[in-house]
């Protein structure tokens, strides 16, 4: 008996001693992709090293349903009184999915003065992994900087986690409420407070406490998520913990450090100080991914730790190379911290290095056959790299990259033209996609190297070529007049420049062909030129009202027993004027498909019979014609300028279109009126509508409004009024039982065109319902019936009525009752006494009807 009385009380003194074991004070958990669906997770946890508790493993659960006890790899002191824990383990999930894996621990350590009870409240942490094919291989990141951290009351506390993302993913941080049992919020958790804010930066991770006005332990916790891609590809959550403190000490101060963009291959190396305005030592350390051997295993940068008098100076240096290329920056951290005791404070200052690759050496390009540009560049010296993207314009650019302005930016008109995969695949034949280049026009290149995750180097120098021009080159298709039936076209060409008399030693000729529409290919011979010198020609009989048209021209070798195409030149069409009426304007849109660059275009207009005049030149291929009188005609045409790049050709290249007529119509709904407001009256049972009237800029022509109203907000509205003066700004509708509603307004101009619907403007209801509290069922004619004292806005009602001892003697769904005091209003009468009721009122509001139930008594007097 004894024995089991002393087992009792330790099992007590051991359960007590469990639920009051300070322990974590702060952790995370982060982990590693090693195969598919595969990952090794580490959890670190920062504990009190005096506290009885211990954990040698540590529950995970993995978010599928599953859970594994984590051994602990290492216990080591890292500060006093704070132990560093570290577990790992390695799970194989299911399959593809998003899961929370997590861990909780029964107890945080006691005294956080933002925790209240905090020794009793669990330490929980998550982290989210997302598996997905689509997105591929993913690791968590890693925190590089501790989280436990002091500071002290009156001076700005400054933590960076220095999370570094293996993959070179972007990171963001938000601020959360630090999480206890089952992951939610702990009950009672605040904020540190601040003399001036606390705040997380959510693209550096800066968290700024400004100031501490209280010592004593604070634990918050934020995450820190990865984006690959614009999308969110998982997230680690640290619970950190800040002693503050009580000192006049002042933190050193690092230098102010300037970001850096170098390329690989590039050696780094600077200065950076700390200077302690007290005078005390200082130890200088920095952290980051390129100091870290397990991160940057080629080439790691160095950093040694200094410890000296203020100014205390250390030397970072760094050997870089291809492999550490990447889209992302890496970030390090420098760490001031001043050896004061017992509280020791810090500055921190963080910056970036952008590691970018060099451009591609030496590009060339040379014309290759009558319609093919061939390039050539050296090999990247990034073995690295995934392989090039050309970048293609017409006419020379002189672009000259920025500092860490790598790729080719759309500013300089340079658009992709292709993606080569392989770095060894450094030449490229450039034929248009089978289509050819273009005589006439410079073609220039530029080549850049690209990674797996989006990095891209900087470009090449420029390589320009053009095609030597064997063949004819349109340079004219210009509308000459404009019919139906007898229309003309003005078609012009240029010569070839050189022929090779050895292939092709002639006679020749040109065939001109022609389709209808600017991209027609329906081609047909409509003209042949014997004469090289021959190359212009008018095309007569053709319908250029309705219609653009498309040119080549093809040259043949006429060499008796040897007679052949030798090539045809690109295809040119006419500019082909369309025109849309509106109200007091005409839009005007053209379109030309030409070999030639087009650059300006000169609008003419004609009004009344009289002659074209220019109203404006402009550089797009759309304009609006305003201010125009409404029922007029108005005709148009369009002159384009162009050229070639090359200056061989005729220079400008000048064409019309066709003559498009127009007349401008009011068909632009006014706009709707503005301000509908809605006051009912409930006893006069009438609603008043009051608006303003639309703006005169675009309801000057208003002439009638049309009022609509719908019972509820879910029913479509129906025309209750229409009113023929536009200077009327009121209405009121007097129906019984109406004032129920919303209303909205349409406006309609002289031309018959209607508004969209004004703002709904809602009137509520205002039931009433009340019952009174005698009734004298004694056939005298008066006070017969219970019955309702006038209500409105009631649909239906449920009432039951019991006698004293609770049965039941009459229900009703009738609003108006009518109970003549018997038992289910039958014959047999009832006691005179009090009878107590309980009545739903089913009453009616804008937004549908609502219950409302009443509970209450009467008197029946007069009965049997």
């Amino acid at each position: 008996m004894f024995r089991k009385i002393i087992f009792l009380v330790t099992a007590v003194l051991f359960s007590c001693l469990q639920s009051m074991a300070t322990h974590n004070r702060a952790g995370e958990i982060t982990y590693q992709q090693v195969a598919l669906l595969t990952y090794r997770v580490q959890i670190v946890t920062y504990t009190k090293t005096s506290s009885p508790a211990d954990r040698p493993v540590l529950e995970m659960n993995w978010g599928d349903g599953t859970k594994d006890s984590l051994p602990r790899i290492s216990k080591i002191t890292v500060g006093p009184d704070i132990s560093r824990c570290y577990y790992e383990g390695v799970h194989t999930f299911p399959g593809p999915s998003t899961y929370t894996v997590f861990f909780e621990d029964p107890n945080r350590n006691g005294g956080v003065v933002n925790i209240p009870g905090s020794v009793n409240v669990p330490f929980y942490v998550e982290s989210q992994i997302v598996i997905s094919p689509v997105l591929g291989y993913n690791n968590s990141p890693v925190l590089l900087q501790p989280p436990i951290d002091n500071g002290a009351i009156g001076k700005i506390f400054i933590h960076n986690p220095n999370a570094y993302d293996p993959d070179g993913d972007s990171l963001s941080y938000e601020l959360i409420k630090c999480k206890g049992s089952g992951g939610l919020d702990i009950p009672g958790y605040f904020y540190p407070v601040a003399s001036n804010s606390f705040s997380l930066d959510a693209v550096t991770g800066d968290l700024i406490w400004d100031s501490p006005t209280i010592q004593g332990e604070f634990n918050v916790a934020f995450l820190i998520r990865e984006w690959r891609n614009g999308v969110n590809i998982g997230y680690v959550e640290r619970d950190m913990q800040i002693d503050i403190g009580v000192t006049n000490n002042n933190p050193p101060v690092i230098n102010n450090l300037n970001d850096l963009c170098v390329t690989a291959g590039d050696f780094i190396s600077f200065p950076v100080t700390a200077v302690d305005p007290d005078g005390n030592m200082i130890t200088l350390t920095a952290t980051g991914g390129p100091l870290d051997t397990a991160y940057t295993p080629i080439s790691t940068a160095s950093f040694p730790t200094i410890t000296d008098n203020s100014p205390a100076t250390g030397t970072f240096n760094w050997q870089t190379e291809c492999v550490h290329v990447r889209k992302a920056p890496y970030q390090i951290l420098f760490k001031a911290q001043d050896n004061v005791t017992p509280i020791s404070l810090v500055d921190l200052k963080r910056m970036k290095i952008t590691v970018v690759a060099p451009a591609p050496q030496n590009l060339t390009a040379a014309p290759s056959g009558n319609n093919s540009i061939h390039l050539n560049w050296n090999q990247t010296t990034c073995v690295n790299a995934v392989g090039y993207k050309i970048y293609r314009r017409i006419g020379f650019y002189g672009y000259t990259p920025s500092q860490c302005e790598t790729g080719v930016p759309a500013y300089t008109g340079y658009t992709l033209l292709t993606t080569i995969q392989g770095i060894s695949n450094n030449s490229f034949t450039d034929n248009n996609n089978g289509t050819g280049i273009i005589p006439g026009n410079d073609y220039c290149y530029m080549v850049i190297s690209y990674f797996d995750d989006g990095a891209e180097s900087y470009a090449s120098n420029e390589a320009c070529a053009t095609l030597v021009q064997n063949l004819p080159v349109m340079t004219n298709v210009s509308v000459l007049s404009t019919n139906q039936t007898t229309g003309s076209m003005y078609i012009a060409w240029s010569k070839p420049k050189t022929i090779d008399s050895t292939q092709t030693p002639g006679p020749f000729e040109y065939r001109l062909l022609r389709a209808q529409g600017i991209t027609g290919t329906a081609f047909t011979q409509i003209a042949t030129f014997s004469d090289l010198n021959d190359t212009i020609y008018t095309d007569t009989g053709i319908n250029t009202t309705d219609f653009g048209w498309n040119y080549k021209v093809e040259m043949h070798n006429l060499t008796p027993g040897n007679t052949f195409k030798m090539g045809e030149s690109f295809a040119a069409s006419s500019v082909y004027l369309s025109t849309v009426a509106s109200d007091n304007s005409v839009q005007l849109s053209w379109q030309a498909v030409v070999p030639w660059i087009n650059t300006q275009y000169v609008v003419y207009r004609q009004y009344g019979g009289g002659t074209f005049v220019v109203i404006d030149t402009v550089y797009v291929t759309n304009y609006t014609d305003t201010g125009l009188a409404n029922d007029s005609l108005f005709c148009y045409k369009i002159q384009s300028i162009g050229s070639y790049t090359s200056p061989a050709f005729v220079n400008p290249i000048l064409n019309f279109s066709q003559e498009k007529c127009d007349i401008p119509v009011d068909n632009i709904p006014p706009c709707s009126i503005s301000g509908l407001t809605v006051s009912a009256s409930c006893e006069r049972e009438s609603v008043d509508l009051n608006w303003t009237k639309p703006d005169p800029a675009c309801g000057a022509d208003v002439v009638t409004y049309e009022l609509y109203y719908t019972p509820t907000r879910n029913q479509q509205p129906y025309l209750i009024a229409v009113l023929h003066d536009a200077n009327i700004t009121t209405y009121t509708r007097d129906i019984p039982d109406s004032i129920r509603g919303c209303y909205s307004i349409v406006t309609i101009d002289s031309a018959g065109n209607k508004s969209g619907s004004s703002e709904m403007a809602c009137a509520e209801t205002c039931p009433e319902y009340t019952l009174p509290n005698v009734f004298t069922p004694d056939q005298d004619g008066k006070n017969d019936l219970f019955v309702p004292f006038p209500y409105r806005f009631v649909d239906h009602i449920e009432m039951t009525v019991y006698n004293r001892w609770g049965n039941k003697v009459f229900e009703t769904t009738d609003k108006d009752i009518r109970w003549k005091g018997t038992k289910d209003n039958g014959s047999v009468r009832l006691s005179d006494g009090v009878y107590y009721y309980v009545c739903t009122v089913y009453e009616i509001y804008i937004d549908g009807i609502k219950p409302r139930t009443i509970h209450g008594a009467v008197q029946l007097i007069g009965g049997k």
